[in-house]
């Protein structure tokens, strides 16, 4: 990692000097010059600053000051100030103000050497404590995740504890509860977080291109490949690849990619030689692969490479005391992504969510959620406000406002009490969506997730003209 070093003196030839010394004993830095507290504020608020060096005695706003103003803006920022006139009183006032250290000019490399060492020492303690901090106190919220429930608390210590590994890694767990996210955890609480994580769903990418995709090719090692190809593998050297659907692959595929978990090597296609590659793998499923092996189409072997750790993502019903606090984040992630003010999930809100099914488990929550926020017309989202959302996007009924708990259906048959539905679902989710976006049909259709000739078509089905929402 790159740590950035501010030195702030207004003599910029002796500012060069120390700049010079400091990039051949520490080669890893790079060093931001200032010629005044001015300039040194304003490179401060472009640059992610680890050290400062600054000098005591500048014209202008001399070196306590500036001092000052850099601790406001980072109380965490570490500081060494620069000074050929080196009192007592003025250590004590720069210690006082949060320097962590000064050194005397004319300097000496040595000194220059111990005292900057020490200091970039502090500042890596100082954010790796902060960073810790901010994704484990609390336990509310680590990786993306979000829950405090006991069965949470494991998960969270066997997120840290796998990541803190170098191992292959298998995360199974039912669809939407959060296979991806936690892979994306793995990769950001590991060592390897500064290098590349490349995600692969392996089912998107045709059976024919998987292995090219993967692990690359040679020119013309198959009609069409005009040039040579790094694969994904090779992509993501020195840090991770998570193959999503790891169940669907091929299993000719499953044979090749045995081999790198074993050598750690791939070959292209069409190549006669292989290379090393640094690569950590996980792999995510929901599907039964002790099943797949009985029915042979999937390696007992490869099972056995990938199962070296295996992560289990909770369902929902197993954490349903985190309901009330997943759907609180939920309604307001959707408020930002609306661009609507705050809303609260009332009481009776926060119950029905609890006590009702959720096969879909967290995505389905969240879905429903953020549909419940946008029809909602108050600062309270109340049950009536989910009853087109089942969590997935579709018009559905819910136990509490579907209208066929009264006289909705009554009379009708299912298939006009269900068009009933849908058209009124239809009806009220475009003209929201036109409000929202002030009749911008193209805006619509992109924040609708549909193009803008289906959303058209959808319009003059309803009788709604964009015009009235300009």
């Amino acid at each position: 990692m790159v740590e950035r070093i501010l030195i702030v003196d207004d003599q910029e030839d002796l500012a060069r000097g120390v700049a010079r010394t400091l990039q051949r004993l520490f080669p890893r830095i790079k060093v931001v010059l200032a010629t005044s507290g001015d300039e040194a504020l304003a490179r401060s608020e472009h640059e992610a600053i680890d050290l400062a060096l600054v000098d005591i005695r500048m014209p202008g706003m001399d070196g306590l000051e500036l001092l000052s103003r850099l601790r406001e803006r980072d109380h965490e920022l570490t500081v060494l100030i620069m000074t050929g006139h080196a009192t007592i009183e003025t250590a004590v006032d720069a210690i006082k103000r949060g320097a962590y250290d000064f050194i005397t000019k004319p300097f000496d490399r040595e000194t220059l050497r111990r005292v900057v060492g020490k200091a970039l020492e502090r500042n890596r303690l100082v954010r790796e404590n902060l960073d810790f901090k901010r994704r484990f106190c609390g336990r509310e919220s680590v990786g993306g995740f979000v829950g405090r429930s006991e069965v949470m608390q494991r998960f969270y210590e066997s997120l840290q504890t796998v990541a803190h590994t170098d191992y292959t890694v298998l995360i199974r767990g039912e669809s939407g509860t959060g296979k991806e996210l936690a892979a994306r955890a793995v990769h950001e609480l590991s060592g390897r977080r500064e290098r590349p994580l490349v995600m692969v769903n392996c089912p998107a990418i045709p059976e024919n291109l998987l292995e090219s995709e993967l692990f690359g090719h040679q020119r013309g090692a198959f009609t069409g490949a005009d040039r040579d190809r790094k694969g994904l593998f090779a992509e993501a050297d020195g840090g991770t690849i998570c193959l999503d659907e790891i169940a669907d692959i091929p299993v000719t595929v499953q044979t090749k990619l045995l081999r790198v978990l074993q050598e750690q090597e791939v070959r292209p296609l069409g190549a006669t030689t292989t290379s090393i590659v640094d690569v950590r793998v996980i792999a995510v499923t929901n599907q039964d692969l002790e099943a797949k092996i009985a029915e042979r189409s999937f390696r007992e072997d490869l099972f056995y490479r990938l199962n070296v750790v295996t992560l289990h993502t909770p369902a929902l019903r197993e954490i349903a005391e985190d309901i009330p606090l997943l759907a609180e984040h939920f309604a307001q992630k959707a408020c930002c992504e609306l661009k609507l003010p705050e809303k609260r999930l009332s009481p009776a809100t926060l119950e029905m969510l609890v006590n009702r099914a959720w096969p879909g488990n967290v995505r389905q929550l969240q879905n429903a959620v953020r549909q419940a926020v946008m029809f909602s017309r108050g600062a309270m989202v109340v049950p009536e406000d989910f009853r087109f959302a089942d969590g997935s996007g579709s018009a559905v009924m819910s136990r509490q406002g579907s209208g066929l708990n009264g006289n909705g259906g009554e009379g009708k048959s299912y298939k006009d009490a269900k068009e009933e539905i849908l058209n009124t679902f239809t009806g009220e989710y475009v003209v929201r969506l036109l409000a929202d976006t002030g009749g911008n049909v193209s805006r619509a259709a992109r924040q609708s997730g549909l193009t803008r000739a289906a959303l058209q078509k959808i319009m003059r089905r309803v009788g709604i003209d964009p015009e009235e929402f300009r």
